[in-house]
C-alpha cells in the first residue's frame, strides 16, 4: 500500500542531525597527475572531500601547487560545518602539490597536530629475473 499524496500538500522532512567535530585526520595524495583532499573523523568517516577536477582544473594544471591551494580551500569550506579546529595530516605521493596543500590547510586557520608522510617505499624491489640460459 502506497500513500498518495495531493498536489498542494508540504511533505517536511526530518531534519539532519549535523555531528560537531573538533580534530579530524586530514589525506593528502599528491601524485604527478593530479591531487586529492580527503577530511575524516579519527573513526574514518569521510565528511569533505575535493580534488583538481572538481575545482574546473584540466589536464597539466591538475598538479601544480596552486591547485592543491584551491583543493584545500574548498575541502575546508565543506567542513567549516562541523567545527573543525585540530587536524593530523598524512601525506601520501611525491607530486607537486604536497607542500602547497600543507601550508593551504595552516592558511586556511586550521590547527595542524601531526604531519606524517605515509608514502610507500619499496624496500627490496620486485624480484629479479632468472639469468638466461644459452
Amino acid at each position: 500500500m502506497t500513500a498518495k499524496i495531493a498536489k498542494n500538500t508540504i511533505v517536511k522532512k526530518k531534519k539532519k542531525n549535523i555531528r560537531m567535530i573538533s580534530d579530524g585526520v586530514v589525506y593528502i595524495k599528491a601524485s604527478y597527475n593530479n591531487t586529492i583532499v580527503t577530511i575524516t573523523d579519527h573513526s574514518g568517516n569521510v565528511f569533505a572531500w575535493s580534488n583538481a577536477g572538481e575545482n574546473g582544473f584540466k589536464g597539466a594544471k591538475k598538479a601544480t601547487p596552486y591547485a592543491a591551494g584551491v583543493i584545500v580551500k574548498s575541502a575546508v569550506e565543506k567542513s567549516k560545518v562541523y567545527g573543525l579546529k585540530n587536524i593530523q595530516v598524512f601525506v601520501k605521493g611525491i607530486g607537486p602539490g604536497r607542500d602547497s596543500a600543507i601550508r593551504a590547510l595552516n592558511a586556511n586557520g586550521l590547527n595542524i597536530v601531526l604531519i606524517k608522510d605515509m608514502t610507500p617505499i619499496p624496500h627490496n624491489g620486485c624480484r629479479k629475473r632468472k639469468p638466461r640460459r644459452v
